[in-house]
């Protein structure tokens, strides 16, 4: 074992103190100067220490609060309301200002070369072992449960028996209990000083601080495959409680301590190892969107230079990247794309939104792929979540209440747990009929109503939903009556692919030589341009970098091929509600970022029209086949595409200026 550090003594302490007073006047005297000028007293309030800039102030300081966060956090509380008095006497021509009691210094950015292992200050969730107790670490994790705000007592008063002065000691979350001062009391009367070691409770006085209880777990994306996700329940005091939801991703810098469980008479004593936090951070998924590298910028840029002349080549030369193991499937393949890249987000001046997720169903017949689709897009998102429709209920796609030490709290599901990212749902059909109007909400507000136990909230799931499932019935049917899904559950897939295992011995050539090649080379057999890093990257950039407008030749086709899809005889009333139309809109703003682009142009719009017309199939003649292989000039084919669906959409408009 690594011999501890021994706990400074009072003298030490003292010189921790002096440190700190000068480094926070130092280093934060704006902050301590808006602090002053607060006006309510009784509030909690923070002040947020780099722990960089302190090594580089004082490395002993920052040394001591690795080691001994306890006494040194302490020190610096103190030290903060030292540093108001000599603020406030620096200051005294201003009027209404105040020393704040209730002051607690926040730290964050622990570098890792203050400890012997970077795994000691920054450690998985599933890594921290008994050494870390009573250590300062940084974790991070998606928060799964939320508990109740409530009231805990923080402070215990005790007085001197002789002299009657009271000393303010904290309550320790290992035994909920403050011990009495171990020192005498050093207060001077007169001549004399005290020396009394008998101290008792003030009577009549409670002090209670903000509590909640959160846990939180590690994500599934940094760990290796096949083992299990772990989470740590965290401790949220004064004025970090309350500060995140269900499905936030939050780095927490705390104090990894031990609370004792309650064991029946002659058992065995088990402890829980739990996490205090000092400082809680809400990463912003936004801000991941611009974590771009340059040099692969370049390298997108250069790309559609190239492609200039041919766009259509150019993007088929990304689709082929994609899922290189199953032959073709074009269309499948452009669809996925589209839906990881997503729309543009409205926002009306009076508050509503229209979302810019797309979500998308696959309905195809067992063995064409459905399944590697799904994990190819949870592997491209930053954020994903897979789920099975067999034995999923509303809870656990939705969140669960979940009686915890006797109070109620919520517990996340699949939808929460995937806010800003996919959630993948196989064998969608599976899931109960009384389930599926849970999901109604979330997948077109992007919210959450929960109102289970008396808990009542909204959350937010801005969550993409990639279903999958077999059909039923004949083939030739609807794609409703394929489902056998609900019209306002149906009508919220934008995306709506039938994949069928077509007899055709062409393509069961092709497809035969492509399996058999990869099994004897020991590679795919298409030609990978780009690797998944770089897919994820073009990802990143093209939803970062680009926000398109519709033009007025994009709104043109949109519009009429909506009101064809009205027209039509034997269309399907769930697929061509207004939702439908937005739709078409947020697949042709999604087609334009893969293409890089500042504006939706008309053929975005022929591409988004393709992708509702696999479904519907109401214009005759019609090429769009989803399980298409890349054809040899996709904009050739385009071109004799777009003539047709031009066609019929001036057809329909002479006959309706005629009638």
């Amino acid at each position: 074992m690594d011999a501890t550090v021994p706990a400074p003594d009072d003298v030490e302490l003292a010189g921790l103190f002096d440190v700190s007073v000068q480094y926070l006047l130092h280093n934060h005297m704006q902050e301590l100067v808006q602090l002053v000028q607060k006006t309510e007293i009784n509030e909690h309030y923070a002040i947020c220490i780099n722990m960089m800039h302190l090594a580089a102030f004082d490395i002993g300081l920052a040394e001591t609060l690795i080691e001994h966060p306890r006494e040194a956090l302490l020190v610096l509380d103190k030290a903060a309301v030292s540093a108001q008095y000599k603020v406030v006497q620096e200051h005294q021509t201003q009027s209404a200002l105040s020393v704040k009691g209730l002051v607690h210094a926040r730290v964050w950015g622990i570098p890792f070369h203050l400890d012997h292992t970077a795994a000691a200050v920054f450690p998985g969730i599933g890594s921290i072992r008994s050494y870390h107790v009573d250590k300062l670490l940084t974790v991070s994790g998606t928060v799964v449960r939320t508990g109740n705000v409530t009231m805990i007592e923080s402070h215990k008063m005790y007085e001197c028996a002789r002299c009657h002065d009271r000393v303010l000691i904290p309550i320790s979350l290992d035994n909920a209990e403050a011990s009495p001062p171990s020192s005498p009391c050093q207060v001077q009367s007169g001549r004399h000083i005290c020396n009394n070691t008998k101290y008792r409770l003030a009577p009549s006085v409670l002090i209670h601080t903000n509590y909640q209880e959160i846990k939180i777990q590690e994500n599934a994306k940094v760990l290796a495959v096949g083992n299990v996700p772990r989470s740590i329940c965290v401790l949220l005091q004064d004025d970090l409680a309350d500060m995140c939801q269900n499905g936030d991703d939050i780095e927490v810098t705390g104090i990894v301590t031990r609370q004792w469980v309650y064991s029946m008479p002659g058992a065995r004593c088990n402890t829980d190892i739990l996490l205090s936090a000092n400082q809680l951070h809400k990463e912003q998924r936004q801000q991941l969107l611009t974590e771009v590298d340059p040099q692969a910028v370049q390298t997108f840029c250069k790309f559609w230079k190239t492609h200039a002349d041919c766009p259509l080549a150019g993007r088929n030369a990304i689709l082929a990247s994609i899922c290189p193991q199953l032959h073709g499937l074009c269309m499948i393949k452009l669809a996925m794309m589209l839906m990881l890249i997503g729309g543009e987000q409205r926002v009306s001046k009076t508050g509503g939104q229209v979302r810019a997720e797309v979500h998308m169903l696959l309905v195809g017949d067992p063995g064409t792929g459905k399944s590697q689709f799904m994990q190819y897009a949870a592997k491209l998102s930053p954020r994903a979540v897979m789920s099975s429709g067999r034995g999923s209920s509303s809870a656990g796609l939705t969140v669960t209440a979940i009686k915890d030490g006797g109070q109620w709290a919520l517990e996340a599901g699949a939808l929460v747990l995937a806010d800003g990212g996919v959630c993948c749902i196989d064998e969608f059909d599976g899931i109960k009929e009384a389930d599926k109007t849970s999901i109604h909400e979330v997948m077109e507000q992007q919210t959450l109503s929960v109102a289970k136990a008396g808990l009542i909230t909204s959350l937010t799931t801005r969550t993409t939903v990639f279903g999958a499932m077999n059909p039923r019935g004949n083939p030739r049917d609807s794609i409703a009556e394929q489902t056998s899904l609900s019209g306002p559950l149906l009508s919220r897939f934008d995306i709506l692919l039938p994949v069928l295992d077509a007899k055709s011995s062409d393509t069961d050539e092709l497809v035969s030589e492509h399996i058999l090649t990869n099994h004897q080379m020991h590679r795919f057999a298409d030609v990978q341009d780009w690797d998944i890093d770089t897919i994820r990257q073009y990802l990143l950039w093209v939803k970062a970098a680009f926000h398109p407008e519709l033009s007025a030749e994009a709104e043109e086709v949109l519009t009429g091929y909506y009101k064809l899809q009205r027209t039509a005889i034997d269309r399907t009333s769930a697929r061509t509600t207004v939702r439908m139309l937005e739709s078409l809109v947020r697949l042709a703003q999604a087609h334009a970022k893969l293409m890089a682009r500042d504006v939706v142009t008309q053929q975005d719009a022929v591409v988004a029209v393709s992708m509702a017309e696999a479904a519907s199939r109401i214009l005759s003649g019609a090429q769009f086949t989803v399980g298409a292989a890349f054809c040899d000039d996709p904009d050739a084919a385009y071109d004799a595409e777009s003539e047709h669906l031009l066609g019929a959409i001036r057809h329909m408009d002479s006959d309706s200026e005629f009638e």
